[in-house]
Formats: structure tokens, C-alpha cells, sequence
């Protein structure tokens, strides 16, 4: 038997749960990567392998609201880099900056601390997944206007057949995904 690649040992651990939020949805579930302490470190090490090397490195990690806290706060952590929370409209206590972007039905809006990074900063932009793109373009246009550069996007999980990806990428932004759940 032939051992696992960590991307499909991963993949393993990721909870499909049909028709949730509505009929018709396979969500996934990346909490049972986060459960078990062996597949959680797993996937950190994954992350932080790849971002120790000099060339991808970054000052800072960003992460989205909410599952990217979790991930690019221990990300960080291991990289000895700070971290700078991108939140939900009205949960940041100082001056923001904010961003609104489109989703499927309506909007959301974003903001990042204005002291949050410095102009130069080389930031690692992290969430748990990608589906149409949205909210990590909207975090990275939020990084930008305050003069750093957005090096990198990350997700555990990359939803292709819904485009994100895709756009990201179009728009100049390289991804590193662990997981992909095309066509499923």
C-alpha cells in the first residue's frame, strides 16, 4: 500500500455535508481537520513548511474572517511573523479601512485596522477556502491600500468549478491551495 500524499490525507479528514446551507450544497467541513491533533498539525506544517522557504516568506499574515484567523494565527506563529485579523464590518475596535464586495445574494463589507501592516509589508493572505474569490479579493484590496503587497493567497480547500480561483488568479494573485473538490 502506497502512504498518502499529505494532500489526500488531508482531504480525508475534510466533513462533506450534503445539502447544507441549502438543497443542493456539498459544504466542506474543515473542522475535523482542526479536531484531531495529528491531522491539525498536518496542516499547519504544510502551510509553514511552504512559507519558510526565503523567496515566499512573508512580514505578516493576514487572515479572513473567521476560519482564517485560526489557520494564519498559528501560521504566524511558527513563522515568527505577526498576525493582523481581516474582520466583519463593526468588530474592529480602532480606525479601519473597510471593503464591500459581492456575494451570490447581496453583499458583505471587510476591514482591516489601519495601523494593521506598514507600506512595504509583504503579507501572506489566509483562509479556510475559496469559492467564487470575493472575500479574499476584498482582503487583499484592503492590504493594498495600505501600501503592502499581498505575496501569496492560501486555503486548505479550492472550489474550482465556482471560479474563485480562477478570478483570483486572473487578477495577478498566485494561490496555494492543499485540497481541491473539482467536479464533486
Amino acid at each position: 500500500m502506497q502512504p498518502l500524499s499529505v494532500n489526500d490525507y488531508l482531504r480525508q479528514h475534510i466533513r462533506t455535508v450534503p445539502d447544507w446551507p441549502a438543497a443542493g450544497v456539498q459544504f466542506r467541513d474543515i473542522t475535523p481537520l482542526l479536531q484531531d491533533p495529528k491531522v491539525f498539525r498536518v496542516l499547519i506544517d504544510a502551510f509553514v513548511h511552504r512559507y519558510m522557504d526565503k523567496a515566499l516568506r512573508p512580514d505578516v499574515v493576514a487572515g479572513l474572517d473567521a476560519r482564517g484567523f485560526i489557520l494564519g494565527a498559528v501560521v504566524a506563529y511558527e513563522l515568527n511573523v505577526g498576525f493582523v485579523p481581516i474582520r466583519k464590518k463593526g468588530k474592529l475596535p480602532f480606525t479601519t479601512v473597510e471593503e464591500t464586495y459581492e456575494l451570490e445574494y447581496g453583499s458583505a463589507t471587510v476591514e482591516l485596522h489601519t495601523d494593521a501592516v506598514k507600506a512595504g509589508d509583504r503579507v501572506l493572505l489566509i483562509d479556510d477556502l475559496i469559492a467564487t474569490g470575493g472575500t479574499m479579493m476584498a482582503g487583499r484590496r484592503l492590504l493594498e491600500k495600505l501600501g503592502a503587497t499581498v505575496t501569496e493567497g492560501a486555503a486548505i480547500v479550492d472550489l474550482p468549478e465556482l471560479g474563485g480561483s480562477e478570478r483570483l488568479r486572473a487578477s495577478g494573485l498566485p494561490l496555494y491551495t492543499l485540497v481541491d473538490f473539482a467536479g464533486h
